[in-house]
């Protein structure tokens, strides 16, 4: 009983936070609020017993991508303002986005019919073959987008110092 009271309150906390992410005007605020969904992801793992994988989202992504985001709003603040993370005219665009996504997710979930899912250990040695192993190329390519998204925002900053 327990287990979905946890469940209930990780799930409302984590979808509050991410309308947040969306409808925040302020960046830093944009950060925090993801910080705080990224958190609820957390709580999901550590509610599924996976405390290794409920630690790496800890501490790769709401520690070190959050502080990666927040160094480069930082960085792109020069005027001391607040950045406007977007208006109301963005809504059109993002309602086609948030369509074509839903409908994406809903084709690739239902083009296959049913998947046979297999356990997956929950050892760090295991994952970290999987990791370096079948998983590689997709970890490799968010590093990269990683890597590319800090760039971006240094290369605008420096943009107004010239």
């Amino acid at each position: 009983m327990i287990d979905w009271i946890l469940f209930g309150l990780l799930t409302v906390t984590t979808l509050g936070a991410g309308f947040r992410v969306v409808t925040a005007t302020d960046l830093v605020h944009v950060v925090l609020w993801l910080a705080v969904t990224l958190l609820g992801t957390a709580g999901f793992y550590a509610l599924l017993d996976s405390g290794f994988l409920a630690a790496i989202q800890v501490l790769l992504y709401t520690g070190g991508v959050i502080t990666l985001m927040l160094f480069a709003v930082m960085l792109a603040r020069r005027s001391g303002g607040a950045i406007p993370a977007g208006g109301a005219g963005d809504i059109p665009r993002s309602l086609v986005l948030a369509v074509a996504v839903a409908g994406l997710s809903g084709y690739t979930i239902f083009r296959g019919g049913a998947i046979e899912v297999t356990p997956m250990s929950t050892d760090p040695a295991v994952l970290g073959r999987w990791l370096l192993g079948p998983l590689s190329v997709p970890f490799e390519a968010l590093s990269v987008l990683l890597l590319a998204s800090m760039v971006g925002a240094i290369v605008l900053a420096r943009r107004k110092d010239a």
